[in-house]
């Protein structure tokens, strides 16, 4: 009997990898950009191929069986391989013509890079342009993202990373507010007010409490991960929250409070894995991302909040330390 690894597809065993890191069929076909009865078509064949069960199907999704967890790291390693061989395919385009996929953060995808891609189709009509915007960390070696523009060093191997400076940060509320509460002069004003933070994510209370403002999340009676949401809070005149001045100075609906008030800013990072990074196109788009993003950001040097990597920055569990 001809043995059934000979002839997979390297399909199913993409569905398998999927679902089993996201634990659902849904998940999954959103993940590959597929559709629900797909995925689970592709792993039942991958079933029946291997004439075993995969999954325990639950209310709640599907976990991994015996005979899924003993396969799901040589799984794992074919992904690995097969990411590998994209790369080095990628890499050795000789092309300007093609895709380069970007991932940012929200804030920055919206506020940052649309000037940029206008330029960058202007100069290089032949570059398509994609743009991944969301705070997850995409993975540059499976080319879920060909660059990456990160708040954080990324921590995966095998990549090229540049720090392009840093993001200036300021408080900010609008007059309105300011008007019907009160202009803060010191930090001990700032006690009277509503603040806006975080939910879930303790960076604005270890920022304040390395400047001796002893605070806790109690203090700010509104909160909201989302950075975008966040500013729209702050836009809004519900309190006093933190900006990014390279975006809050050009908005005449906000007003900013206590500008001497030293800050740390937020290190912004550049990232392509070292296989893509000097690959015409992704070289290109590279240059111009930094080019583009100068006007934003103040040079490398000052003190920054530090972010604890990819899966820090997941589980919000970023701390901020003043860069030596």
């Amino acid at each position: 009997m001809a043995n059934p690894l000979t002839s997979l597809d390297w399909s199913l065993i993409q569905a398998f990898v999927a679902v089993a890191d996201t634990g659902s069929l849904s998940a999954a076909a959103r993940a590959l950009s597929s559709s629900q009865p797909t995925v689970g078509r592709q792993v039942r064949m991958l079933e029946t191929r291997l004439g075993t069960s995969l999954f325990n199907r639950q209310p709640r999704g599907m976990a991994l069986s015996a005979a899924g967890l003993a396969l799901i790291e040589p799984a794992r390693a074919m992904q690995d391989a097969a990411g590998r061989m994209a790369l080095v395919a990628a890499g050795s385009a000789e092309t300007m013509a093609g895709t380069v996929r970007i991932t940012a953060s929200e804030f920055t995808a919206h506020h940052h890079l649309p000037p940029i891609v206008a330029q960058i189709r202007l100069r290089h009509p032949e570059i398509t342009v994609e743009i991944v915007a969301n705070d997850s960390s995409q993975n540059l070696l499976f080319r879920e993202a060909d660059i990456a523009l990160r708040m954080y060093r990324p921590d995966q191997l095998e990549m090229v990373a540049h720090h392009l400076g840093d993001l200036a940060l300021g408080l900010y509320a609008t007059p309105g507010y300011l008007d019907r509460r009160g202009r803060p002069a010191t930090l001990e004003d700032m006690q009277q007010h509503d603040l806006i933070g975080y939910d879930r994510s303790e960076l604005i209370i270890r920022g304040m409490q390395s400047y001796g403002w002893m605070v806790s999340r109690d203090d700010f009676p509104i909160r909201c991960d989302h950075h975008t949401v966040y500013w729209e809070l702050i836009r809004a005149g519900c309190g006093i929250g933190f900006a990014q001045t390279s975006v809050a100075r050009h908005d005449p609906k906000v007003e900013r409070i206590l500008p001497g008030l030293p800050l740390p800013g937020l290190p912004l990072w550049l990232t392509a894995h070292e296989a893509l990074r000097r690959t015409p196109r992704v070289a290109a788009v590279w240059d111009m991302l930094v080019e583009g993003l100068k006007p934003v950001l103040d040079p490398p040097g000052g003190p920054v909040f530090t972010l604890g990597g990819a899966a820090g920055a997941k589980a919000g569990q970023a701390a901020p330390k003043p860069r030596p």
